[in-house]
């Protein structure tokens, strides 16, 4: 087939494109308000890619366009979707591609609040490392991968299973496209109130996931109440873990540190030692669930799990550190829901002690941006020392309780938080020129955080490598 992907540098789209074109389908894409590292990455890719929408982008003989969710694609009056419709050409979404190109494989679909994208590319990584070609599909680039799709010989496919909808005209959560044997479940806390405004809407999804699997499945899940509630729905064998000690896969013994050291404990007593440069408690988290998942399956060793969790690099923007020479860090972390933004500022805490924790904030996605999780700012920043605030951005603005930067900050301020707004890569820098040395950054968003990402790096290598030598 000959496919366009309409928003091709989204994550999962991006990610689509890759799986289905190793499976030999010949792919196309644009993108119009794309940005790194997907953008660039997408760049490399090797087939074609507009950075506008154009009727004219669309290749002759074309099977099927699929069309991006993301509000800023434009729906109908996109002009790429009017002229597939003018031809009489399929439109569809990537979880509808992917959930019918994979039927008849053994599907592990990774799926919850968080952690979706680390786990995902851990068991794609160990599996690799195994010498088993499992195909792949992940909304985030992993250096420990060589791209962020697979079609892979082996019969096993991991896909990361995002909760959120497939588009304004199909309400169904994407992950329900992909008629899982398996399911990871990482967390269940209520996200994307633009789409799921009550956590009965948000969990409903799930517990539709879980009801499909089928006897000889296995739910792996972690232990937590909210889990617990919906899991009840899975009619297969589940095996639960959690960090902290209990009747189930857990982690022991664990000391932070630039390489991080803890044992792995099955609920009947085995024990692996485990070594990871990962930063955070909640990369422990991810990878005692990983664990669980491959040697509770029998999929590799002993040995070949230690091996390449002790080599995973994790994924790009999930605590990158982004300076070479700078004695004050700058690390990029993810910051789409409450508690990804968190877990983020938790592992800084965590791994840089006493030193002044400086966050720089983009209230990128839908849930930032709404009046309805005002309540997030309240908490969300407990343990920095200082806040940069870049304002929201308004595309989809209408699908929700669009909050003003002037709300967000007044909401932060009055947490006790000591925050400013910033509204251009300029001014950050420039509120981050004068900085004692001692002090940690860490930039936080699922957007594009103003260019900073790429613009700040340089210029802390420059200012306090200098500082550091004088």
């Amino acid at each position: 087939m000959r496919i366009h992907f309409t928003g091709i540098a989204g994550a999962g789209m991006s990610a689509a494109a890759l799986m289905l074109r190793d499976a030999g389908h010949e792919v196309s894409g644009s993108d119009a308000e794309a940005f790194p590292p997907l953008s660039t990455y997408v760049e490399g890719l090797g087939f074609p890619f507009h950075r506008s929408f154009a009727a004219e982008n669309l290749p002759e003989r074309l099977d099927v366009l699929v069309l991006g969710a993301s509000a800023k694609l434009g729906g109908a009056d996109n002009p790429e979707v009017a002229e597939a419709r003018r031809r009489g050409v399929r439109i569809a979404s990537f979880p509808e591609l992917v959930g019918e190109a994979t039927q008849g494989r053994r599907n592990t679909v990774v799926v919850g609040s968080f952690g979706k994208s680390t786990c995902t590319a851990l068991i794609a990584h160990v599996l690799r490392g195994a010498g088993c070609d499992a195909g792949w599909m992940i909304g985030a680039i992993s250096p420990s991968l060589p791209a962020t799709g697979h079609w892979g010989t082996a019969p096993e496919v991991i896909l990361e299973g995002d909760e959120y909808i497939v588009g304004p005209a199909d309400r169904r959560s994407k992950f329900a496209l992909y008629h899982p044997r398996d399911v990871l479940l990482t967390s269940l806390v209520h996200d994307h109130v633009n789409v799921f405004p009550t956590f009965a809407e948000y969990e409903a999804p799930f517990r539709e996931l879980l009801r499909g699997l089928p006897a000889d499945g296995l739910l792996v899940a972690r232990e937590h109440p909210a889990v617990r509630a919906v899991a009840g729905e899975a009619a297969c064998r589940i095996a639960w873990y959690d960090s902290a000690p209990g009747p189930h896969w857990h982690a022991e013994a664990v000391g932070f540190g630039e390489t991080t050291r803890f044992t792995l404990v099955s609920p009947a007593g085995r024990r692996l030692a485990l070594a990871t440069t990962l930063l955070g408690e909640h990369n422990i988290e991810n990878i005692v669930g990983v664990g669980a998942y491959l040697l509770d399956r029998g999929l590799v060793s002993d040995e070949a799990l230690a091996r390449a969790v002790a080599s995973f690099a994790g994924i790009r923007r999930r605590l990158d550190r982004l300076t070479a020479r700078s004695r004050v860090p700058v690390i990029e972390g993810f910051g789409s829901s409450y508690e990804k933004a968190r877990s983020a500022i938790e592992a800084m805490l965590l791994h840089y002690p006493g030193r002044p924790l400086v966050v720089v904030f983009e209230p990128h996605t839908f849930s930032w941006r709404s009046r309805d999780a005002l309540a997030w700012y309240d908490t969300v920043f407990a343990g920095a020392a200082r806040v940069l605030m870049a304002p929201p951005p308004t595309h989809g603005a209408e699908t929700h309780h669009q909050s003003s930067h002037g709300e967000i900050l007044a909401r932060t301020a009055a947490a006790g938080v000591a925050v400013e707004g910033v509204t251009s890569a300029d001014d950050a820098i420039q509120a981050l020129s004068g900085l004692t040395g001692d002090e940690v950054v860490l930039l936080l968003s699922s957007g594009p955080l103003l260019g900073l990402p790429d613009a700040l790096p340089p210029v802390f290598d420059q200012l306090y490598a200098e500082a550091a030598a004088a």
